[in-house]
């Protein structure tokens, strides 16, 4: 089944009338066509300003199209707002959306109560999601002394207080240490087995790589592309590397001229990579290194950052709005 699916999304932002008396606006999304798979992990990773935000705020319901067709879960995000909602779950990152004076146990209250819960399943849904974060021994200390990683996780508590078959992960990761960072990627991949779905916005393309199934790269409120972090590799380059070690330069000397052979580089002393055109190409690369004396042989293709400074350029690998 499609969780997502939208088709020539577009919203636009009025500013108003400029001197010469038009009206002015700002193209935020640009007929996009847009798809996430259920049960499946998504990645939607763009430079500022590429329309990221925009598109889960019409997810979320906070935002209206300007035109085209949104649904989640076959729902209309127009028509049938109230279906939209009780499907969805949004997670934020940074300090948005946390009352720090309150303990952890607090907040998930109060975040239980405006779902209606009544007071017995409130208390029970807020003791299941503090332990299921990992929460439950720091509940009753106030938020404004939790580490960024355990901000994060209350966070994610707060996603799942409804149950939501659909989490919106606005930037999960930003600013946390490694291990912070870590530990939220096992509860994204435990919430994917759950069979939820996850849309993912971020600028970590480690991360990307890591936890998604697919990955939209969306720039000027357009998609660019759609596939596989690695398949993503195909539309850059389909060269294959070949990096490998040399205490001395004797197995360089003819490798240029080998058929199928584009590039020769030099990484670092005693360390080199040689570009191939083709399978064939490689195997007679590697035979040769390896006659060569040749060590630490590893092939390799264009990883998603390189993809992403390629179809999108230097503008910005930062958190889009």
């Amino acid at each position: 089944m499609t969780a997502v699916e939208a088709v020539a999304l577009r919203r636009t932002y009025d500013l108003g009338r400029g001197r010469g008396g038009g009206q002015r606006e700002v193209v935020a999304l640009h007929a996009l066509d847009f798809r996430v798979d259920e049960g499946t992990v998504h990645g939607l990773l763009g430079p500022n300003g590429a329309g990221k935000t925009t598109l889960c705020k019409i997810l979320a319901t906070v935002l209206l199209p300007t035109s085209g067709g949104v649904r989640v879960f076959g729902n209309d995000v127009v028509s049938r707002t109230r279906q939209v909602r009780q499907s969805v779950g949004v997670v934020f990152g940074g300090e948005r959306g946390l009352y720090s004076r309150l303990t952890a146990r607090q907040n998930l209250h109060y975040w239980c109560a405006l779902y209606g819960l009544p007071r017995r399943a409130l208390l029970a849904r807020t003791e299941m999601l503090l332990a299921r974060v990992g929460l439950s021994e720091r509940s009753d200390e106030k938020v404004d002394g939790f580490s960024r990683g355990m901000k994060q996780r209350l966070h994610l508590a707060r996603g799942l207080v409804g149950d939501p078959r659909l989490l919106l992960l606005d930037e999960p990761t930003t600013g946390m240490d490694p291990v912070a960072a870590r530990d939220f990627r096992l509860l994204v991949a435990e919430l994917r087995a759950e069979g939820r779905t996850i849309l993912l916005t971020t600028h970590d393309m480690a991360e990307a790589e890591a936890v998604c199934d697919r990955v939209t790269l969306i720039d000027g409120g357009r998609a660019l592309a759609t596939e596989h972090p690695r398949a993503l590799g195909a539309l850059v380059s389909r060269n294959e590397r070949i990096e490998f070690d040399s205490p001395t330069a004797d197995a360089l000397p003819g490798l240029p001229a080998l058929p199928g052979v584009v590039a020769v580089t030099t990484l670092s002393p005693g360390r080199y990579r040689v570009e191939t055109t083709a399978t064939e190409a490689t195997k007679a690369v590697i035979g040769l290194l390896l006659d060569r004396g040749a060590t630490s042989l590893t092939t390799t293709r264009p990883g998603l950052e390189e993809v992403y400074l390629k179809l999108i350029g230097n503008r910005g690998m930062e958190v889009g709005r």
